[in-house]
């Protein structure tokens, strides 16, 4: 069985690649939110091993931006991570709206390293309509990724996202290369919008 690698931890590794996740921070008290937040809207999350489905949990809490809000939002977090310790309390800048896509990327016994890409968020589970292929790929293979897709005209809604999303395909390639103890990867969603992209949620395994 892999372990789940930590969220900052994860967040570092991206970056390395040049993946940009979005800004976030571990919070231990509500005033260090509110310094995060520095004016701007974030999102805070409760992160436990023992909590799956953070959203339908009521673990996430979105669109904070007052000093009350944030506060108020922290103490119900803490409280609610009473029953799920160790935990932790996560903050991220929160992105405006725009496509949802899915990159994802898994070990499989035959062929390796193997890089999935699909509209991101419900879409996923609606429609299957994922292309995946064997890592390492070429620039080539990213396109397509791309075209194969039934739902390519909602991805590429912004003529700027076909770069970016190839850009970002060959990114995680080489990250799943490079990293042979990384065996599942999972950006979903990745948010792109206003011609660049945010990885909002992270979920890397080590083996």
């Amino acid at each position: 069985m892999g372990s789940l690698m930590d969220y900052m931890e994860a967040y570092a590794l991206l970056n390395k690649y040049g993946i940009k996740a979005l800004r976030a921070s571990y919070v231990s008290s509500a005033s260090e939110a509110i310094k995060f937040s520095n004016g701007k809207k974030i999102v805070m999350k409760l992160i436990s091993d023992k909590a799956l489905h953070k959203s339908k949990s009521g673990l996430v809490k979105l669109n904070l931006s007052s000093e009350s809000e944030i506060a108020s939002a922290y103490n119900a977090l803490a409280k609610l991570g009473e029953n799920l310790k160790p935990y932790k309390i996560l903050v991220q800048e929160q992105v405006s709206n725009g496509t949802e896509i899915i990159v994802g990327g898994n070990t499989d016994v035959q062929f390796g390293k193997l890089i999935l890409l699909g509209l991101g968020g419900i879409y996923v589970e609606v429609f299957k309509d994922v292309s995946i292929r064997v890592c390492p790929i070429t620039e080539y293979d990213a396109s397509e990724m791309i075209n194969t897709l039934k739902s390519k005209q909602i991805m590429l809604q912004d003529p700027r996202n076909e770069k970016i999303v190839k850009g970002l395909l060959l990114k995680v390639s080489e990250l799943l290369t490079k990293n042979p103890e990384v065996q599942e990867l999972d950006l979903n969603p990745i948010i792109l919008h206003d011609g660049t992209y945010d990885a909002v949620d992270l979920r890397l395994m080590k083996g």
